[in-house]
């Protein structure tokens, strides 16, 4: 039998509370999100189905934006997590979930791990389905290229990149320019939207090229990691 005294209870809360406070310290980031509470689970759907897209992170819900602890108002956040999850995403998206005290307030510690599925989408108010990744601190919503990307990745037979006119005129391009926009590329190789986003794509996959996101938009740079090119010879 364990006799768990006044000293050894608070040890274990004081330990449970550092954890929580080294972890708001580091931010809201790519892993990482804040929210001060739930007023719609389709919102939360959104974080949870760009952390499953993407690396997989942690919502710490009763944490305000700027890292002070307000806590949570009951345990109805713990069922709107839940409804978020299995109601407003698709596929439904799994989940841990843990509970910490400091300073007397309740802090939801939601974990959720790298999706094998994507791309998982989140519904909004008008019941349309949108997929969204992690860029940052923020949830974007993908676009075309980065679906196909993800599609190709769980295609077990590989891809093939093969360098046409069409490819190099793109690489011409960025040795000049640095960055490139799809519709920017479309004009200046001639191609269809499909087939631009599919060069653009393959290319990603074999890391010729990377792609930068924000809410402006996308854009596409050759990669600075040049040990790329050993792959594509």
């Amino acid at each position: 039998m364990i006799n768990f005294t006044p000293r050894s209870l608070n040890n274990n809360c004081l330990k449970v509370e550092s954890y929580l406070r080294k972890l708001i310290s580091e931010g809201e980031n790519q892993r990482l999100d804040f929210k001060y509470c739930i007023s719609d689970s389709r919102k939360i759907a959104r974080t949870l189905s760009a952390f499953a897209n993407s690396d997989g992170g942690r919502l710490l819900i009763g944490v305000r934006d700027k890292g002070s602890i307000a806590g949570i108002r009951s345990d109805e956040e713990i069922y709107m997590v839940e409804t978020a999850a299995h109601i407003f995403c698709r596929p439904e998206i799994p989940f841990t979930i843990k509970q910490h005290i400091a300073g007397g307030k309740t802090v939801l510690e939601v974990e959720v791990p790298k999706g094998d599925r994507r791309p998982y989408q989140a519904r909004d108010e008008d019941g349309r389905w949108h997929t969204f990744f992690r860029h940052g601190d923020q949830n974007l919503m993908a676009n075309r290229v980065l679906l196909q990307v993800w599609k190709k990745e769980a295609k077990k037979s590989g891809v093939l990149v093969k360098f046409g006119s069409s490819e190099n005129a793109l690489m011409e391009y960025l040795s000049k320019n640095g960055s490139i926009t799809l519709s920017k590329f479309r004009k200046i190789a001639r191609v269809s939207s499909y087939r631009a986003e599919a060069i653009l794509a393959n290319l990603i996959l074999f890391r010729v090229l990377i792609m930068n996101a924000s809410e402006k938009g996308f854009s596409y740079q050759v990669n600075p990691d040049e040990s790329f090119r050993d792959q594509v010879k």
